[in-house]
């Protein structure tokens, strides 16, 4: 991600991304922030496996319905179009990080929150594209509900068509940022890189972004509202 003089970037989609993941989001396609700030690599050998037993498409769609009572009401995803192996579940997680930690494995398209006794929350997520991709540790520095965006400059001069958000993309649906956004940062300065939220059903398990992570909005509504700011977070090498 890009942040110019301070204003936030985008978890937005890259704009070269097959067509299918963009229908009915127009103003997705022209959102990807093009940067590839590296974090420092970092092995930590952790591993996470799926309990046994899958969810039906009943019980996805009953956990991916439609959110009415937002500023924006949110619509329910269309789980056929995502690999049931991305539904949110529990698993066994052993690792030594403390409970609460969200762990990030771009290489097998899941986000973890950590929720102790060998056990966390498993979710799934499209993250940074080839090239773009990082690793290492971060900490959430801020969060926002339903945020404004705003293209950096660099966007702007490479899709003109941005300009007209110079000043900010007011909240909603098809804002990049979505309904909630985890911003990660080091040491006190913001990374540019962020967890946010996505309506793109079809993005789930592929690497779309300029290096954030997005889930999908309903599971990152489910994180978020447990996840206060200073919270641990690990990505892993891809």
């Amino acid at each position: 991600m890009i942040m110019d003089g301070g204003i936030a970037d985008t978890g937005a989609m890259d704009e070269a991304v097959r067509p299918e993941l963009q229908s009915g989001l127009l103003s997705r396609r022209s959102f990807l922030v093009g940067s590839a700030a590296g974090v420092g690599a970092l092995g930590l050998g952790l591993a996470g496996c799926a309990t046994s037993g899958g969810m039906s498409q009943a019980e996805a769609q009953r956990l991916y319905g439609a959110v009415p009572n937002e500023k924006f009401p949110i619509p329910a995803i269309d789980v056929t179009k995502i690999n049931p192996k991305y539904y949110r579940r529990t698993v066994r997680y052993e690792t030594k990080e403390a409970p609460g930690t969200i762990i990030v494995d771009p290489g097998k398209y899941y986000v973890y929150r950590i929720e102790g006794e060998g056990n966390a929350t498993r979710y799934g997520a499209n993250v940074g594209r080839q090239g773009f991709l990082w690793s290492g540790e971060a900490y959430v520095g801020r969060k926002a509900e339903w945020p404004v965006w705003t293209p950096p400059k660099e966007m702007i001069a490479r899709q003109p068509e941005a300009a007209k958000y110079a000043r900010g993309m007011p909240p909603g649906l098809d804002n990049p940022l979505g309904a909630r956004t985890l911003y990660l940062y080091q040491n006190g300065k913001y990374t540019l890189y962020t967890i946010y939220s996505t309506r793109i059903a079809q993005s789930i398990g592929t690497g779309v972004s300029s290096g954030c992570t997005g889930l999908l909005t309903q599971d990152m509504l489910h994180l978020y509202d447990q996840t206060p700011v200073g919270t641990k977070v690990v990505v892993l090498p891809a």
